[in-house]
């Protein structure tokens, strides 16, 4: 991205704010549709319960949001949240067009510095959003902290495959995500941005660590689609 007089968090937020009329669609070109699928089989994972209050960081579009909205039922509620206001305009559709409006609140805020007390939410989750953020301990350790205790903390992430001859293969796929964001969005500045911060992220193993280092035990991961992604499972005692 071209340099500014903004903070990189702006810069960041700036992108999102750019790109979030497209961002729906580039996510089924990246990941070749698979981030439903794996967003699916996270919800299994997490068995939320009826009537459970649950957060949702880097909200996006609201996708996962809503998914979380129609587990929690009548008697849940859903916060979700993202700094991008233009991604929240998305999501405040899409929860309206699915009939949720009431169990689930938006809000515009940052990661780093939850408005909510601690011990709040049965389960905290963040989807394909930490790598973007300036500091992923810091993430972590506020989801750990407004998560009640033995409440679960979710991250579905994309991640660099631990085989290293799938790991090349992966790593040029990345790089065509740039070219297809010019073909489809004219954006290739954003996504080529966001290929990086893929690239450049922590290792399944290394957030695993992460999860340990912030309290958040027992925790584990697994992988999806040979690596391409992975969910981080962790527990507040």
């Amino acid at each position: 991205m071209a340099l500014t007089n903004k903070t990189p968090e702006q810069d960041v937020e700036d992108l999102f704010d750019r790109i979030s009329n497209k961002y729906d669609s580039m996510n089924n070109v990246i990941t070749l549709g698979m981030h439903r699928k794996w967003r699916e089989q996270t919800m299994k994972v997490l068995r939320i319960q009826p009537g459970a209050t649950v957060l949702d960081l880097c909200c996006g579009t609201g996708d996962w949001s809503i998914a979380l909205a129609q587990a929690v039922g009548p008697t849940g509620k859903v916060y979700a949240l993202d700094f991008s206001a233009e991604m929240l305009k998305i999501a405040e559709q899409k929860v309206a067009q699915a009939g949720l409006a009431d169990r689930v609140t938006l809000i515009q805020g940052d990661a780093m510095d939850l408005p909510f007390p601690d011990d709040q939410f049965a389960c905290v989750s963040i989807g394909f959003g930490l790598r973007n953020v300036p500091d992923a301990k810091q993430v972590l350790q506020e989801m750990q902290r407004v998560c009640q205790p033995e409440g679960i903390v979710a991250c579905l992430e994309t991640s660099q495959p631990e085989i290293p001859v799938i790991k090349k293969g992966w790593d040029l796929c990345f790089k065509a995500v740039p070219v297809l964001a010019k073909v489809f969005t004219d954006r290739y500045d954003d996504y080529d941005y966001l290929q990086r911060t893929t690239k450049n992220f922590l290792t399944a193993r290394q957030l695993l660590h992460l999860f340990n280092a912030v309290g958040l035990q027992p925790a584990s991961y697994r992988m999806f689609l040979l690596g391409a992604a992975a969910l981080h499972i962790g527990f507040k005692k």
